[in-house]
C-alpha cells in the first residue's frame, strides 16, 4: 500500500502522533509558544485539534469533559489569580498515547 509516498508493507504498524499533528507550521504556526488566542482566531477540524482522539474515532466523552472544564475554569479564575512557580519551559512527557508536563506545572495562588 502506497501513503502519501510512503510504501507499507504487509504487516507493518502505522500509528497516529497527536503531537505531531499540533505542531504543523501550516495549521499552528509557533506551535512551541502558548497562544491560546489561536483557537479564537480559527475553528480547527477534527482531524486537526485532536486532545480527545481524531475525527469520528473521538473520545465519546468528549463533549462532558470540554463542558465540565469551562464551568471549572470560570468558578475558580473568577475567585482567584494564580502565578508560576517557575518560568522555565517544561518539557512534554509521554504518557500512554498522549503527553504531559515532565515535572507538573506548579502554581500559586496570589489572591
Amino acid at each position: 500500500m502506497d501513503v502519501l509516498g510512503y510504501k507499507l508493507e504487509p504487516g507493518e504498524i502505522v500509528v497516529g502522533c497527536i503531537y505531531l499533528v499540533h505542531h504543523r507550521s501550516d495549521l499552528y504556526p509557533n506551535s512551541h509558544e502558548f497562544n491560546p488566542q489561536r483557537f479564537i482566531d480559527r475553528t480547527f477540524t477534527p482531524y486537526e485539534f485532536m486532545p480527545f482522539g481524531g475525527g469520528v474515532r473521538r473520545c465519546i466523552g468528549e463533549a462532558l469533559a470540554m463542558y465540565e472544564l469551562k464551568l471549572v475554569l470560570a468558578q475558580v479564575l473568577s475567585r482567584y489569580e494564580f502565578s508560576l512557580v517557575d518560568s522555565a519551559p517544561e518539557l512534554p512527557r509521554r504518557r500512554g498515547v498522549t503527553l504531559a508536563p515532565a515535572n507538573g506545572v506548579r502554581l500559586v495562588r496570589s489572591r
